[in-house]
């Protein structure tokens, strides 16, 4: 397939501000070995286009002073959410800007609960919603996900019924599709969850910041759609970062249609008086949710299949003892060692260190609640994947 845009370049990004490259974690790299990074959830490829003309443009006017959101910015979200996601009767004023999802999701719980409070969340969990929580004073209650027969992650909604009667639970946290897992949840399965939640009078916060990364095919149902009653009591969060690698520029929004719960989200998200708008972020998106961003993201998504793909092949082809679920969605793998790391008498930190030796720069699934857990990043050129599982192969998994 050939590409109107720039999937293959190998970017030297060191020295450019990114934590990335030049502030990765797991020890030394091996001397003849150069680094490739695959583990914070970043994008090694350059960015739309568009987004670094939005940006030029605006900085050649001088001044940065305080300004106000425009109508165009509203617009790109509405139009965005209407073409991509199928979203209809979205209005200005159900978005609201956040400094970022996680922001947001405190906002949020700070509105439905009180510090202390029980928060139900499905487990493996993304590790910022554990800090972001956990530090704000709420107790993480863990509904793991199942596997099912063919190694599809499951919510088990029978144990989310458990937990929210026994902790007394009036909160939930969806990840749509899941981080670090890849599910991208389906209508139905948001639909039995959704009935779960307003049988038991529980309050629900979606984050949805990788609903535009669907691989093979795949489609993101946003949690709000799936019935009346998720419409108005689910606060969900998008941002254009993690679709177009704008993490440094700052700058989610969220989807709020109740008045009641968005005015009072509003309320708690300006009490610091400070998550206000990057002037240059509101231009970037305007850069990303237009023909070229369209275009783009189709683009990303047929890379990232590609990725994901062969990794998945070649981890049941090469890697015996390691297991995972093949994502749906984001560009993430989560893989499980257990079988491999008893087998060869070893450590998750011993593995992790291995990979690190030779260059493979991934991530400690552990924090993510995965005991045997590494968290693997594929938005990476094509020949860096193929690159890295060889060195996994030869050095790692299967050295001789």
């Amino acid at each position: 397939m050939t590409f109107k845009y720039d999937f293959t370049s190998i970017m030297d990004r060191h020295g450019k501000d990114s934590i990335a490259v030049d502030n990765a974690p797991g020890g030394e790299t091996k001397e003849g070995f150069d680094r490739i990074p695959m583990w914070v959830a970043d994008m090694n490829f350059p960015t739309c286009p568009t987004i670094t003309e939005a940006i030029a443009k605006r900085i050649q006017h001088p001044a940065y002073g305080y300004f106000l959101p425009t109508e165009e910015y509203y617009n790109s979200i509405i139009q965005w959410q209407s073409r991509r996601n199928g979203v209809t009767g979205l209005q200005q004023k159900h978005i609201g800007y956040e400094n970022g999802v996680l922001g947001g999701v405190v906002s949020a719980i700070n509105v439905y609960c009180s510090k202390g409070d029980n928060i139900l969340i499905h487990t493996p969990t993304y590790i910022g919603f554990t800090h972001a929580l956990g530090g704000n004073g709420y107790h993480l209650v863990g509904s793991p996900l199942v596997k099912d027969e063919q190694g599809i992650w499951r919510m088990d909604y029978e144990d989310m019924e458990k937990k929210i009667v026994e902790n007394h639970i009036h909160a939930a946290v969806i990840c749509n599709p899941h981080n670090p897992c890849g599910r991208v949840w389906t209508k139905e399965e948001l639909q039995k969850a959704m009935e779960l939640f307003e049988k038991h009078d529980v309050y629900v916060v979606s984050d949805e910041i990788w609903s535009d990364l669907m691989l093979n095919g795949h489609k993101h149902t946003p949690t709000q759609s799936v019935n009346a009653w998720a419409h108005d009591r689910v606060a969900a969060f998008y941002a254009p970062s993690k679709t177009f690698n704008l993490a440094g520029l700052v700058g989610s929004y969220h989807i709020i249609y109740s008045d009641w719960i968005r005015e009072r989200v509003e309320k708690e998200s300006s009490t610091t008086h400070y998550n206000s708008m990057n002037v240059l972020s509101m231009h970037a998106l305007i850069g990303t949710y237009q023909e070229a961003g369209y275009e783009w993201v189709d683009e990303l998504t047929q890379v990232l299949s590609d990725n994901v793909n062969y990794a998945c092949d070649y981890i049941t082809e090469h890697f015996k003892g390691v297991t995972l679920s093949k994502p749906e969605g984001t560009y993430m793998l989560f893989l499980d060692c257990t079988d491999w790391c008893k087998e060869h008498q070893m450590s998750m930190d011993e593995l992790e260190k291995k990979g690190v030796e030779v260059g493979v720069i991934w991530q400690d699934g552990r924090p993510f609640h995965g005991e045997y857990g590494i968290r693997m990043n594929l938005a990476v050129p094509h020949a860096r994947v193929v690159e890295a599982f060889s060195r996994l192969d030869q050095y790692v998994f299967n050295a001789k």
